[in-house]
C-alpha cells in the first residue's frame, strides 16, 4: 500500500503539468509486473463483503478481483512522467474481462499491466489499459479497460450515440450510502478524489462524489454469479456516473447474462453482458 500511496501523491503532483489532447502524445512502451503471490485473505474477504460476493471457505477468486490486485501497477504506470494523461480525474468508461480458468485464492498470481492504445474521444482522450495475470507462466486471466481524460475537443457538441436500452426486468434495489466511495477506495486502493467527497468531486465537474465503476460492475457480477454456470467473460459499459448517496435498481434477463444498473428515472448507469462455462 505504501507504493500505491506514493503513486497517488505523484499523480496529484504531476497531473497539473500534463495536457491531454496534445498532438503527437505517445504511451510508455514498458510493462510493469508484480512478483507472483497468492491473494491475501484479509483484503480478499473485505472485497467480497463490500461487493456482495459470497465468502465460501474455498472457491475461485471473484471474476474482477485480479483487476484490484493489479491496480497499484496501473497507478504506477499512469502516474509516471512519460504517461500523457493526468491521472487525477480519470473516469473509467468500460472494461472487458476474460477468465481462461478459475483462479484459486492460494495460487501465486503474477499480474502485468501495460498501456495499449491512446484514442481521441468525443469528450476528451481515452487510454486502453491491459492487465494480464499468470500462474506459473500460464495466462489465466486478462482484461482491457478504457479510462477517459475529459477536455475540450472539436466534437464536444456532437450528440452521443447510445445503444438502445435493454428491456430487462428489475431484480433487486440497492441503497448506496454516501461514504461508499471512501469504503471501496480503502479496499481497492483507488482513492481518486471524484469518489471520495462532494468537495473534491466538484473540482472535476461532479455535483457529488460518484461510485467507482469497478464497484458497480463487481456488485452486478456478484448478483450474476448467483446463477448457474461459472462466469468466464464480461463486458461492461459505464454509461453515467452514480452520484452518492443513491438508490439504484439491478435489472437482468432471466438467465442473468445481460444486466443493467439504473436509477429510478430509468437512466442506465451501467450495462453489461457475461458468458458462462456450464
Amino acid at each position: 500500500m505504501t507504493s500505491l500511496s506514493a503513486s497517488l501523491v505523484r499523480g496529484a503532483v504531476t497531473s497539473p503539468f500534463k495536457h491531454p489532447g496534445r498532438p503527437g502524445a505517445t504511451l510508455p512502451a514498458g510493462r510493469l509486473t508484480l512478483p507472483a503471490a497468492p491473494a491475501a485473505p484479509g483484503p480478499l474477504a473485505a472485497y467480497r463483503r463490500i461487493c456482495g460476493f459470497p465468502a465460501p471457505e474455498s472457491g475461485p477468486l471473484p471474476l474482477p478481483y485480479p483487476h484490484v490486485l493489479a491496480f497499484p501497477l496501473a497507478m504506477r504506470l499512469m502516474t509516471g512522467r512519460d504517461f500523457p494523461l493526468p491521472v487525477v480525474g480519470l473516469v473509467h468508461t468500460w472494461i472487458e474481462i476474460r477468465s481462461h480458468r478459475p483462479v484459486q485464492p492460494g495460487e501465486a498470481l503474477e499480474p502485468t499491466v501495460y498501456a495499449a492504445e491512446l484514442m481521441p474521444h468525443r469528450r476528451g482522450t481515452e487510454v486502453t489499459m491491459v492487465t494480464e495475470a499468470r500462474v506459473g507462466g500460464e495466462l489465466v486471466w486478462e482484461s482491457r479497460s478504457g479510462y477517459l481524460s475529459r477536455h475540450a475537443t472539436e466534437t464536444t457538441k456532437e450528440s452521443a450515440e447510445r445503444a438502445p436500452q435493454l428491456e430487462l426486468p428489475a431484480v433487486a434495489e440497492w441503497r448506496l450510502p454516501g461514504d461508499l466511495g471512501r469504503r471501496y477506495g480503502a479496499v481497492s486502493g483507488d482513492r481518486n478524489p471524484i469518489h471520495l467527497h462532494p468537495l473534491t468531486a466538484r473540482l472535476f465537474g461532479f455535483p457529488r462524489a460518484i461510485a467507482h465503476g469497478m464497484w458497480t460492475a463487481a456488485r452486478c457480477l456478484a448478483e450474476a454469479d448467483r446463477r448457474p454456470g461459472e462466469l468466464r467473460t464480461v463486458r461492461a459499459e459505464f454509461r453515467a456516473p452514480v452520484l452518492l448517496p443513491a438508490t439504484v435498481t439491478y435489472a437482468a434477463d432471466p438467465a442473468g447474462n445481460a444486466f443493467a444498473l439504473r436509477s429510478g428515472n430509468g437512466r442506465d448507469h451501467l450495462t453489461g453482458t457475461v458468458t458462462r462455462a456450464l
